[in-house]
C-alpha cells in the first residue's frame, strides 16, 4: 500500500465506508493519519447530497481515507482535497475529472467522491474521503443517468487490490504536494484533467438551459462558466447540471 497509509482497516461488509470512519471516531478511537477503510461489499454506499452508490459485492472499489491536514489546509481552501483524490483516481483509470469529482471515461460515470470535514477550532480536525470505482460489475440497475464499469469499457476483469494500492500511490504523490505548500501543482494538474475543459458545452441552472465553457475553478471549488453571450457565472456544487447527451 502507498507510502501515505499507515493503518489499513478491510471489512467484507459494511453500509458505508464513511459512515464505518465517523462511527469509530465518535466512539473514540483514534484513526490516525492515514487510516484507509475498505470494504468488499457496501450495501448503503452514499454519494453527495442525496445521491446513492450502487455496487455490487466484490466487484467494485469502495474506500474511506482518512486525513488530518489541520497543519496545511485552511477550512476554506478544502476543495484541494478533493482534488488530490479525483486526480489520484483520473490517473489511475485514465479518465477526467467532471466538476466537481466525479470521474468520466468519454461521458461516462466510473467514479464518484464523498468527502466530509470535521472543523474544530477553526481548524480540520479529520477528513473522510469516501470513494467508489466502478470496476467490474457489467450492469447497473439504479436510475443512475450514465454509469459504466471498467470491465465494460475494456472487456476484461480488472485486479482491484492493484488498482487500489495505484489509487492509494497516486493519493500520497499529491498529498505530499499539498503537504509542502504546493497546491499550484495540484490545481494546474486538476484543470488538465478536467471533463469539458475546452469547447462550449450544454449546461443547464435555476434560469434554464444554456451553452457555456469552463473559464475557471476557484481553489474555494466554485466553478466559473464563460456563457456564449459572454457572462461569467459562478456555481457551487448542485447549482448547475451538465446536460450530457450520447452525441456531446
Amino acid at each position: 500500500m502507498g507510502e501515505l497509509i499507515t493503518r489499513r482497516i478491510h471489512l467484507s461488509q459494511v453500509d458505508s465506508t464513511n459512515s464505518e470512519a465517523r462511527r469509530r471516531i465518535a466512539q473514540g478511537e483514534w484513526l490516525p493519519e492515514a487510516t484507509l477503510i475498505d470494504a468488499d461489499c457496501q450495501v448503503a454506499g452514499r454519494g453527495q447530497g442525496s445521491n446513492s452508490w450502487e455496487s455490487e459485492a466484490g466487484q467494485n472499489l469502495q474506500f474511506s481515507i482518512v486525513c488530518r491536514p489541520a497543519a496545511f489546509v485552511r477550512p476554506a481552501a478544502q476543495f484541494v482535497l478533493s482534488q488530490c483524490i479525483a486526480l489520484a483516481v483520473a490517473e489511475a483509470v485514465d479518465g477526467n475529472v467532471k466538476w466537481p469529482n466525479d470521474i468520466y471515461i468519454g461521458h461516462r460515470k466510473v467514479s464518484g467522491t464523498l468527502i466530509e470535514c470535521d472543523l474544530r477550532g477553526g481548524q480540520i480536525e479529520a477528513c473522510i474521503i469516501g470513494t467508489g470505482v466502478n470496476v467490474n460489475q457489467t450492469a447497473f440497475r439504479s436510475d443512475a443517468p450514465n454509469p459504466v464499469s471498467l470491465r465494460q469499457l475494456s472487456g476484461v476483469e480488472h485486479d482491484r487490490e492493484a488498482l487500489l494500492q495505484q489509487i492509494v500511490r497516486n493519493f500520497a504523490t499529491y498529498y505530499d504536494l499539498l503537504r509542502n505548500g504546493d497546491a499550484a501543482t495540484i490545481q494546474q494538474r486538476y484543470r488538465q484533467r478536467l471533463y469539458r475543459r475546452e469547447g462550449w458545452h450544454a449546461y443547464a441552472d435555476a434560469n434554464g438551459t444554456f451553452r457555456a465553457a469552463i473559464a475557471d475553478i476557484e481553489p474555494s471549488g466554485h466553478l466559473i462558466l464563460l456563457t456564449e453571450a459572454g457572462e461569467r457565472r459562478r456555481y457551487e456544487y448542485k447549482e448547475v447540471k451538465f446536460l450530457i447527451a450520447s452525441t456531446d
